[in-house]
């Protein structure tokens, strides 16, 4: 006897993290049937213990999150990216009051959205509320099925649809099958899809820290010689902090008492917003790079972490994620229309080639910056500090940085101009 089906639809997503819960709600919205497996409970994942990270949403991301229905319930807990001063710097030179130094490179949102109400150049949200924002989005979907916690142990491919088996035994069947399970993702590995990366001998520590003087929705990326340090502006008097060095050096810095960690802090961070101090937990993250060599399989879709896992120095990776789910929902609903089989390989090479030069782009613009700038060799100092120092005396070189961060660069899906899917 046939095992009874716990779903039986178009599209079963594995991973229910930010990309995941995205690629559902855009999927939702054009009519496709979709079921979210995740190993976690989703209230686990709002835990302000769970993941320390905030994340700057571009524009274009905004815009989706808007059309999809949680872009208004994010709203409530984000801050608006009004400028974004990018410069080079060494460990004593400190961030002061006059500003970041000569060497460096302004970007205002007022050149690109003009006028008082303009969009801003992003929008900083620290990923805890981003969740609930999206969980919030998906509980009156009842069409939208959950299954979490709960983990894919197995899937098999037909020519017509993908069986996936869950650890309890529930069955689930979809047109096609897509991975969101992260840059380790089981699925793409046991695909055997290679992989090509590199661990860049950083973490990335990760708090959140409040100041005296407000930041202005102001954010800072200033490269030191161990690496970035960003100065991310999230709502009222605080700021998310991204701080790389070399392993041992995090390690340490994590380690540290309260005191021991805000003498560091003042000392990296200087007085050019007042006393700072720091709120919560801290985290620390390896730093990797790691991209799939296709973004696809046999009836499989690799979304997200999945098919790229960058720097954070851009603080693109989930902005990457979005732009893998406005892409895959579109065509997949174009599909569905068609009655053409959401798993095909046709279809699959479709969503590989509008993600892939974007992808690429980034993953080597990252890769490069971060090489170029974590290192303390005098000339190469000089001269990146002079290219920071040109781009920003040529406006239409600002101007084109600017759009490419927000996403608004190359052929975007309809999500992502504030379109829906809807038929």
């Amino acid at each position: 006897m046939a095992q009874q089906l716990s779903f039986d639809g178009d599209v079963v997503i594995v991973g229910g993290g930010l990309a995941g819960q995205t690629l559902a709600l855009a999927l939702h919205s054009a009519g496709v049937s979709v079921a979210v497996v995740d190993v976690l409970p989703f209230s686990t994942q709002l835990d302000d213990r769970f993941d320390g990270r905030a994340s700057a949403l571009a524009y274009t991301s905004m815009r989706m999150l808007d059309t999809l229905g949680a872009g208004a319930r994010l709203r409530e807990f984000t801050q608006r990216i009004e400028d974004i001063v990018v410069c080079d710097g060494r460990p004593d030179d400190g961030l002061r009051p006059g500003g970041p130094g000569p060497h460096s490179l302004h970007f205002d949102r007022h050149e690109i959205h003009p006028g008082a109400d303009g969009e801003p150049l992003g929008w900083m949200a620290e990923n805890r509320h981003a969740r609930l924002a999206m969980t919030e989005a998906i509980a009156p979907r009842s069409d939208i099925s959950v299954f979490a916690p709960a983990r894919a142990v197995d899937w098999v491919r037909s020519p017509a649809f993908t069986d996936v088996r869950l650890d309890d035994g529930r069955l689930l069947r979809g047109r096609l099958l897509v991975a969101c399970d992260g840059k380790f993702s089981s699925i793409r590995r046991r695909e055997g899809t290679r992989t090509f990366g590199w661990g860049y001998g950083q973490k990335g520590i990760v708090a959140t820290v409040e100041h005296d003087a407000p930041h202005n929705g102001v954010a800072y990326e200033y490269f030191m010689p161990s690496g970035p340090f960003a100065i991310l502006p999230l709502s009222g008097n605080r700021s998310s902090l991204v701080w790389t060095e070399k392993a041992a050096a995090a390690d340490a810095l994590e380690a540290m008492d309260a005191d021991g960690f805000h003498e560091a802090l003042r000392a990296r961070f200087g007085n050019f917003l007042g006393e700072v101090r720091e709120t919560g937990p801290r985290w620390t993250y390896p730093l990797t790079l790691n991209v799939a060599e296709r973004f696809h399989a046999d009836g499989i879709a690799y979304c997200g972490d999945a098919a790229r896992g960058i720097h954070p120095l851009a603080g693109q990776g989930f902005n990457l994620g979005i732009r893998d789910a406005a892409a895959l929902a579109e065509i997949v609903a174009e599909q569905k229309r068609l009655g053409l089989d959401l798993g095909s390989t046709i279809g699959l090479k479709r969503y590989e080639s509008w993600r892939r030069l974007d992808s690429i782009a980034l993953v080597g613009a990252t890769d490069l910056f971060n090489r170029l700038f974590s290192n303390d060799i005098a000339p190469l100092r000089m001269a990146r500090g002079l290219g920071l120092a040109l781009v920003d005396r040529i406006p239409p070189a600002r101007r084109f940085f600017m759009r490419h961060a927000g996403g608004e660069i190359g052929d975007l899906p309809k999500l992502l101009r504030g379109e829906s899917l809807a038929a």
